[in-house]
């Protein structure tokens, strides 16, 4: 009765559903894997925004990758705002969605040094080629308080770096290209500011990253757990009724061919 399992038909289904069973388990790992990842990264965020503030320069000199383990470390910074070489970093959102630019400026550090500071999102001008209106720093020396970021990259970040834009503007966060501009090092990464804050909200200072939210990852990787054991028992359905389909045929066509009239004899 299951001689049809070998059949061009019931071989393909059968194939195909042992081609999904390791695909869906492996699907299910990999949201499992995601899962852990954000998990991770929340602790590391919460560790980080927690920690007491450190001077910007124990963690960062000119040159130096910020690794995963210090992004979001807070940190702290005395100098003087350099607004000559501020610049304007283009196409990012603010905390409503709204596009516009963030707003880079170098703080030249007190006993020497120098580091970028994302002071935050204004509005973009009415035309791409003008350098918008933005709210002058604090003058003199001022003490800030931020997140210790990284250097923003093509690979990293999937940002086009592109090249002949207006004066002063830039795509793309990174302390090698500042420097070059700038003629002078720069710490490596940069500071995202948390204070002190406009008096007037704007720049609109950067959102903390979010800390609490896990996402759907380990709900998605059970389902596809559950699909991949669903999917043998289906299989088993479908050949129950299959072999159920042919029986009754076969069981059929027997009543049949018993209720038709034997051929009279001479």
């Amino acid at each position: 009765m299951y001689r049809f399992l070998l059949t061009r038909q019931w071989v393909i289904l059968t194939l195909l559903v042992l081609a999904m069973i390791p695909t869906m388990v492996e699907l299910g790992f990999w949201q499992l894997h995601r899962h852990e990842h954000r998990v991770e990264q929340n602790a590391l965020i919460t560790r980080n925004l927690e920690a007491d503030p450190v001077p910007v320069t124990r963690l960062t000199s000119p040159g130096h990758t910020v690794p995963r383990s210090d992004y979001w470390r807070a940190v702290t910074a005395t100098g003087t705002f350099d607004t000559e070489h501020e610049v304007v970093v283009r196409r990012r959102t603010s905390q409503d969605e709204r596009i516009g630019v963030l707003v880079l400026t170098p703080l030249n550090l007190k006993g020497g040094g120098t580091v970028l500071v994302n002071r935050g999102w204004v509005p973009a001008a009415a035309d791409q080629q003008s350098f918008p209106e933005v709210p002058a720093p604090p003058g003199g020396e001022v003490t800030v308080k931020g997140r210790l970021k990284a250097d923003e990259t093509t690979s990293a970040s999937g940002i086009k770096d592109l090249e002949g834009l207006p004066d002063r503007q830039v795509m793309l966060i990174n302390s090698a290209q500042q420097s070059h501009l700038l003629g002078r090092p720069v710490l490596g990464g940069y500071l995202e500011l948390t204070s002190p804050e406009p008096a007037d909200g704007s720049p609109e200072t950067i959102a903390a990253p979010d800390d609490g939210s896990i996402g759907p990852h380990m709900a998605y990787a059970v389902q596809w757990w559950l699909f991949a054991a669903g999917v043998p028992v289906g299989w088993i359905i479908l050949v129950r009724r299959e072999k159920r389909d042919r029986a009754e045929a076969m069981a059929a066509a027997e009543d049949e061919a018993a209720e038709q009239p034997e051929p009279a004899t001479a």
